[in-house]
């Protein structure tokens, strides 16, 4: 199947090294007016634009431009009925969203959003053991990207973090809370959200991209039982009530990467008899409460300002 990546920066050069090495894909052609010079990248030709790429006769796309592109490149390639597999976010609104939601159907093409931590071998194991979480503290931290800055941290981050606690609650949210910080940015550069759902349980989310320290720690609390899973380690730790105490488990996960898991079951999408669109469907959903989140930052987000002024 003839592939291509428009965006190669960073993540998108990890995308077309991917394609590059899976038997099911041949990567064609790459384009990126902002990185120039990418001719021989694992061998695929270098586009001035998305046309001049489409015209490569590629059949899936990985789309990792800026944010603020994501709709507009999207929307060209479904409407060719080329199959797209969207970096996180999907789009910067609901309605940008919810349209590239309606064309992927009306074109029959597949439609799928990276939202790579669901593909983490150590959340997938951790999934299976946690029932009716209680209460989730997630902590996702990292140095100054230099990318990614035409959105807030929540969109940029904590998404990934909303997208996993939606998939593991599978409630209604009933209110969200959200305080940030601009930091180095004109958008929030720490953030944290509390978030109440209908059945009780209650999640704590906190995200920075102007950390010295790197985390992607979650841990669910559920009858007697604590998960902690670092998506970083790949690692869990099951602590659970016994008769003698606190039993501690540390649990061994096989390492695969997460990104190379992604776009192996983006294959399977776009070749599976009937169109299955739920993870496109529950990226939308973090979505929404990402901006919502983000809208009730605002009413109080604080800008840092200097001592001195």
């Amino acid at each position: 199947m003839k592939a291509g990546v428009i965006g190669v920066g960073k993540l998108g050069k990890i995308h077309a090294r991917i394609y590059a090495e899976l038997d099911a894909f041949e990567l064609v052609g790459v384009t990126d007016p902002r990185h120039p010079g990418q001719e021989h990248l694992h061998g695929s030709a270098w586009t001035r634009d998305c046309s001049e790429l489409l015209a490569l006769g590629v059949e899936a796309v990985t789309i990792a431009t800026p944010t603020v592109n994501h709709h507009e490149v999207a929307k060209f390639f479904l409407d060719h009925g080329v199959h797209c597999l969207i970096e996180k976010p999907i789009a910067v609104t609901m309605a940008e969203a919810e349209d590239l939601l309606e064309t992927a159907s009306r074109k029959q093409a597949f439609l799928m959003v990276g939202m790579v931590e669901r593909f983490n071998k150590a959340y997938t194991e951790a999934r299976k053991m946690i029932t009716a979480p209680m209460f989730i503290e997630s902590h996702r931290l990292g140095p100054f990207p230099n990318r990614s800055l035409d959105v807030s941290v929540v969109l940029d981050l904590m998404i990934h973090d909303l997208d996993i606690i939606l998939d593991l609650v599978g409630d209604e949210v009933a209110s969200v809370e959200g305080v940030g910080v601009k930091a180095l940015t004109d958008k929030a550069d720490i953030a944290n959200a509390r978030i109440h759902f209908k059945g009780g349980c209650i999640a704590n989310i906190t995200a920075s991209r102007i950390s010295e320290e790197q985390m992607r720690r979650t841990r669910v609390f559920f009858n007697h039982n604590y998960i902690s899973l670092d998506f970083a380690e790949h690692t869990i730790k099951a602590f659970k009530s016994g008769d003698h105490g606190i039993e501690k488990r540390v649990i061994a996960i096989e390492m695969e990467e997460p990104l190379k898991r992604e776009i192996r079951h983006f294959h399977a999408g776009i070749t599976a008899e009937r169109r299955d669109y739920t993870l496109a469907k529950n990226a939308v959903m973090a979505l929404d409460l990402a901006l919502k989140i983000d809208e009730d930052l605002a009413k109080r987000q604080t800008q840092l300002r200097n001592p001195a002024q």
